[in-house]
């Protein structure tokens, strides 16, 4: 078949073109499903607790993640400001997994352990209280804002049917452990996990 024939048929080109993509799909994705690094959990790795996953929910509700990555790439310039490369088998419990190449602001992928409770809170209410440069917004109006708890078990239940080991004493407890808690403090909750579930050498 020559060029020719398939440049003057349009219809042609785009059935020879998806089937081009769909085989260089295929031979990138497909073989991923049976890397052990990218499908099974990296040693020590726990689900996130009932206050962590409200927080995360709150974490991409309020589009953190389009300003923050959680994706330290693996180049010195990167691990020595963040600390180590991000590796897959960290996040196979994330639903969605927020990797990404937006940095408005700092990565957060290891920022857990970093501050304390109290400078969140601050950085939370007014950021350039505790950075005088920064341009992000602020989210005071978290500390006013309760959960109840209504349906952090059936967030779980349904990532137990993704994969993420949830017991049914971890659902049946997750309304307790929420209800009457601010979103600022499971939102700091979340924050001060990021990268401290595993140690990675």
């Amino acid at each position: 078949m020559s060029h020719e024939v398939v440049e003057k048929n349009i219809g042609l080109m785009v059935v020879l073109v998806i089937i081009v993509i769909s085989f260089g799909g295929l031979a990138e994705i497909v073989p991923l499903y049976f890397m052990k690094d990218t499908t099974q959990p990296v040693k020590g790795l726990k689900p996130y607790t009932a206050m962590q996953l409200e927080g995360r929910d709150i974490y991409i509700r309020e589009a953190c993640n389009a300003c923050h990555s959680q994706m330290i790439r693996p180049f010195r310039a990167e691990t020595e400001r963040y600390g180590h490369y991000s590796v897959a088998g960290e996040f196979v419990y994330d639903h969605p997994f927020l990797w990404g190449s937006k940095r408005t602001g700092p990565d957060l992928a290891r920022v857990g352990g970093r501050y304390s409770d109290d400078w969140h809170e601050a950085h939370l209410i007014n950021p350039r209280d505790v950075v005088p440069e920064s341009n992000m917004p602020t989210f005071g109006f978290l500390a006013k804002s309760e959960l109840t708890g209504e349906v952090t078990g059936r967030k779980m239940e349904v990532l137990r049917t993704l994969g993420v080991p949830y017991t049914d004493a971890d659902i049946a407890g997750a309304a307790e452990a929420v209800k009457g808690k601010t979103e600022m403090a499971a939102l700091i909750e979340y924050l001060q996990h990021l990268g401290t579930a595993v140690s990675i050498r």
